[in-house]
């Protein structure tokens, strides 16, 4: 029996996964500050600005061991899927009164944090603002999964930096005016039946039109063929290939 627990002590030693793990992406803001963005998996992600910090759709599903990261001063939950939204990994990451926004369903779950609804904006310091964007389904037989004004999407204005963060969504047509706000990050998810297929993604690439494009989100979606067919129509966009699966 000792033997078995030790076994079994190993092996959740070896499957926890801490900050220092994952792969972590640097850009710079235009007064040449860093945004330090660890992608985490799927959907996870967390961003630091100037010790500022961002945790977006925090979840234990990855072997995260969220104790070796640092707390977050603002929370972002897209919607209130598992694979998004956790509130006992939201209550671990949470700073103090931190600022927590999610969408209605979440909050109707969890009961703490505060409802931003599609069109909202906010202005979070003097150097960071949010605009909440829709995230919806337009696939008919996939309209369960994500009904239109339920998700959010989130477009972080940092210092000038401009980070889209999609949420699950497809290409919807609303994705066409951001194309002005000159994006310079995009997450856009990648996976079936739930979010977009390669070529809708390709079709959001093009409306949206961001400096770098990274695929999330995206399972067992073969995203290769995104950078291929972005890279070969000239479209000046820099995809970007990472463990976000």
């Amino acid at each position: 029996m000792k033997k078995l627990i030790m076994m079994a002590l190993t092996l959740t030693i070896a499957m926890t996964v801490s900050a220092q793990d994952y792969k972590v992406e640097t850009f710079k803001t235009k007064s040449g500050k860093n945004v330090n963005i660890t992608l985490i998996k799927h959907a996870t992600m967390a961003i630091d600005f100037d010790g500022y910090v961002i945790h977006v759709d925090a979840v234990p599903n990855y072997g995260t061991d969220y104790t070796k990261f640092p707390k977050g001063d603002l929370v972002l939950v897209t919607h209130e899927h598992g694979d998004h939204f956790n509130p006992q990994t939201i209550e671990l990451i949470s700073k103090p009164n931190n600022l927590l926004f999610m969408n209605q369903r979440s909050f109707d779950q969890m009961q703490k944090g505060m409802v931003l609804r599609n069109g909202e904006s906010r202005k979070i310091t003097k150097d960071i603002s949010m605009k909440v964007l829709p995230a919806y389904n337009t696939t008919p037989d996939h309209l369960q999964f994500h009904p239109q004004g339920v998700g959010n999407g989130y477009l972080l204005n940092i210092d000038g930096l401009k980070i889209y963060i999609a949420g699950d969504t497809e290409d919807i047509p609303e994705m066409s005016a951001l194309k002005d706000e000159k994006i310079d990050v995009a997450f856009i998810p990648v996976n079936q039946p739930y979010t977009m297929t390669v070529e809708q993604a390709i079709r959001a690439a093009w409306m949206i039109m961001p400096k770098v494009l990274i695929p999330y989100h995206f399972g067992q979606t073969d995203v290769a063929p995104i950078k291929q067919r972005l890279d070969a129509d000239n479209s000046g966009i820099d995809v970007w290939l990472r463990d976000m699966q």
